[in-house]
């Protein structure tokens, strides 16, 4: 992709699932990476793998002061910073079980994953923007998802928190698009990651394989591949963008996966 080689990136939750395969991409394209993860020994477990184009560093997106340094450890090392891959979540197994509905969720949960998807995200940004505008250009994209676009069964403080991320990211465009710095975010659908393994199996893994129109669902490459577009020169007037990589799990009717599994032939008369 074009811009990429020679420039320097962070990626958050970046040793492992869609984190580490952009850092792969990254630096397949030549670009050096900042390996942001609360992780410390898998982060550097990947660098030592990928060489002196990669750096681990240990930060937890729930603490600003962490995620500041991060920033600023990037910078130190590499001399500057051209792209932000705003990517960590806070999406354990107990947080998915905590993260329920209006009546019964607790407030201490709703603010941690609130803080650590959308305030660690503005932080990001809070001290990523300065460097970028110094050289004049500058791209971040955010993972967002399908669940801040539509409402769901359980998960009411991750749906709104992904709601966050692309309202931040849509008014970043908005402020600093004039200075040369873009802003999106990528809308993952069923990526088979080593951690969406854990939440998505059996009858629910069935189901979201159904509603997927492409005839296999979606790996970590496959948001890697955006991710790294989305910083590349080849999409210098795209931004301000939410864009689904997932092979089609939200556009289509509601009663597509009943149809085509009752081999319904169905068109409007």
């Amino acid at each position: 992709m074009n811009g990429i080689d020679g420039k320097v990136a962070i990626v958050t939750g970046g040793a492992s699932g869609i984190g580490a395969a952009t850092v792969r991409r990254f630096i397949a394209e030549g670009a050096r990476v900042a390996i942001g993860d609360i992780d410390g020994a898998r982060a550097e477990a990947l660098a030592h793998e990928l060489g002196d184009a990669a750096l681990p560093v240990r930060f937890d997106a729930l603490d600003v002061a962490s995620v500041e340094a991060l920033v600023e450890t990037t910078v130190g090392h590499f001399g500057k910073l051209d792209f932000l891959f705003n990517n960590a979540a806070l999406m354990s197994v107990e947080a998915n079980a905590k993260d329920t509905d209006p009546v019964t969720i607790e407030f201490e949960w709703w603010d941690k994953i609130m803080a650590g998807n959308a305030r660690g995200y503005l932080a990001g940004c809070k001290y990523a923007i300065p460097h970028m505008l110094k050289s004049g250009k500058g791209s971040i994209v955010m993972t967002s998802s399908g669940s801040g676009i539509l409402g769901d069964m359980s998960n009411i403080a991750y749906g709104a928190s992904k709601a966050a991320v692309m309202s931040i990211c849509r008014y970043v465009a908005v402020m600093y698009g004039k200075q040369g710095l873009r802003c999106n975010s990528v809308c993952p659908g069923l990526i088979r990651t080593e951690g969406g393994k854990q939440h998505v199996h059996g009858e629910i893994l069935t189901i979201m394989e159904e509603n997927t129109l492409t005839p296999r669902v979606g790996q970590p490459e496959d948001v890697a591949a955006m991710a790294v577009f989305l910083c590349s020169d080849d999409a210098d007037f795209v931004t301000g963008q939410d864009i689904a990589v997932d092979g089609g799990i939200t556009m289509h009717m509601p009663y597509y996966s009943d149809f085509n599994r009752m081999k319904v032939a169905w068109r409007a008369e």
